[in-house]
């Protein structure tokens, strides 16, 4: 057997990354990491999850002290400092940063701070000029800001994610390109701070992997916060002028134009492996994403991949669960672990947010599995009538036979809070009836959900 320089190495010192190596070099195995960006922790914390969650959260207090005059409040005029509130987030992330560093560089692992791609199936060429072998290699390279998909649009000059994040002050006016948990995150909180904001979206709604009444609440809200959704949208071309950059774009049938100061490219990342030489490894991919059975395994059987470069989901609790699939797996090849979608977990952070678990009607429909559903909305509950939170519903489907909960969705106040008791409902395989008898505190948002399922336990027992 030829003798390899590492048992593991890891391509990628990401969420997926740093699970996998964490794991087998707790295991005893000879690891490295290589990690070729200008930074270490990864997407979520240096430019997703993090920095965003706290751009919003800061975008939410402002705008909740701005209406708080429904409640008898008189707060006058709640201006804003941005150079602050971009000082306060990048402090955060910082903290978060440092600690992703700390674990990193602890020395379970090796890691070499340089950008791989692939010689043969087990020698990585590194641009420092090394080269490295392993036994096993597991590939999580990311995922990065998607081609903008007209030339005219690169020449114009969009504002990626990345660029929003590192804003020294905001344009009177943009236009967000897609419809996405970026696009309208991102379109929230420009508009929570006076920002003029118009979405073009191709599909006839936003967040188009959710159900049309979920999306339908979404747009309603940013309809009653002065935000211009646009729906149907085909980019035609782009240009600049003067000091206005202009968007042609077609809607039922017709040519359009909308203009703006700033223009916001939310349509998506692609994943970041390009640069791999993947064809040197046998490894296939599909438009760029890894192809890896539920083993989170390639075509390769020693080569595994996981995180945003392998998908389906970028969502990093999933991107964690894979790289630790891919990791007991090379430990244990008699023993194999799978990735299974039921528990999936998906939540946009806008206001109201919008969350599911589980089956959404499309995915039954389109799968042919049977259902029943029912809903309740948050304008004629109690506690969301309190904090005047009168957007959105909570919704459960469930085996029309046994009353298993099989998928859940929230989008109201802290939706993606709110959903967490539908995923241990559906961990713990729970029934309609089950929930409904739950105990659940009054007044509280969490016993909104004991009234569809009160509903649906009697169709179940009827």
């Amino acid at each position: 057997m030829r003798a390899y320089e590492y048992e593991v190495a890891v391509i990628g010192g990401g969420s997926a990354g740093y699970a996998a190596a964490r794991a087998t070099a707790a295991a005893g195995r000879r690891t490295v990491v290589t990690e070729g960006g200008g930074e270490l922790g990864g997407l979520c914390i240096l430019r997703g999850c993090m920095p965003t969650k706290a751009l919003l959260h800061a975008a939410e207090v402002r705008h909740q002290a701005r209406r708080s005059g429904i409640w008898g409040l008189e707060p006058g005029e709640v201006g804003f400092d941005f150079a602050a509130l971009m000082q306060r987030k990048a402090a955060m992330i910082e903290e978060f940063a440092s600690y992703r560093r700390g674990q990193l560089q602890d020395d379970r692992f090796e890691l070499i701070r340089a950008l791989a791609k692939f010689r043969d199936p087990h020698t990585l060429e590194l641009d420092n000029g090394q080269a490295i072998t392993a036994g096993q290699i597991m590939i999580a390279t990311g995922s990065r800001v998607a081609e903008l998909p007209l030339p005219a649009l690169a020449k114009l000059g969009c504002l990626t994610s990345d660029d929003a994040l590192r804003l020294e002050s905001l344009p009177k006016s943009i236009l967000v390109l897609g419809g996405g948990a970026v696009a309208v995150e991102f379109a929230q909180f420009f508009a929570r701070f006076d920002v003029k904001v118009t979405v073009l979206q191709r599909s006839p709604h936003i967040l188009r992997s959710f159900d049309d009444d979920v999306t339908a609440a979404v747009e309603s809200a940013f309809h009653d916060e002065g935000i211009t959704v646009l729906t149907g949208c085909s980019l035609i071309d782009a240009r600049q002028d003067g000091n206005d950059k202009v968007i042609v774009y077609e809607r039922d049938g017709k040519r359009h134009e909308a203009r703006a100061e700033a223009v916001f490219h939310g349509l998506g990342r692609s994943p970041n492996t390009g640069p791999l030489a993947l064809e040197n490894a046998g490894v296939e991919t599909d438009n760029g994403r890894i192809l890896c059975n539920t083993q989170m395994q390639t075509r390769t059987p020693h080569i595994y991949a996981g995180g945003d470069c392998a998908g389906p989901h970028e969502i990093v609790h999933i991107a964690i669960q894979q790289g630790e699939t891919a990791a007991h797996n090379m430990l244990h090849p008699d023993d194999p672990r799978s990735m299974e979608d039921r528990l999936l977990i998906s939540v946009v952070f806008t206001d109201p947010q919008a969350a599911t678990v589980g089956l959404t009607e499309k995915a039954a429909n389109a799968q042919g599995i049977p259902y029943h559903t029912a809903s309740y909305p948050f304008n004629d509950h109690g506690k969301s009538i309190i904090m005047d939170a009168m957007h959105g519903f909570v919704k459960l489907l469930c085996d029309p036979e046994t009353g298993e909960i099989i998928g859940g969705a929230c989008v109201g106040p802290t939706g993606g809070e709110l959903i967490h008791e539908i995923v241990m409902a559906m961990a713990k395989r729970m029934t309609v009836a089950e929930l409904a008898t739950t105990p659940h505190y009054h007044p509280t948002l969490a016993e909104i959900w004991t009234y569809p399922a009160e509903e649906l336990a009697e169709k179940i027992t009827g």
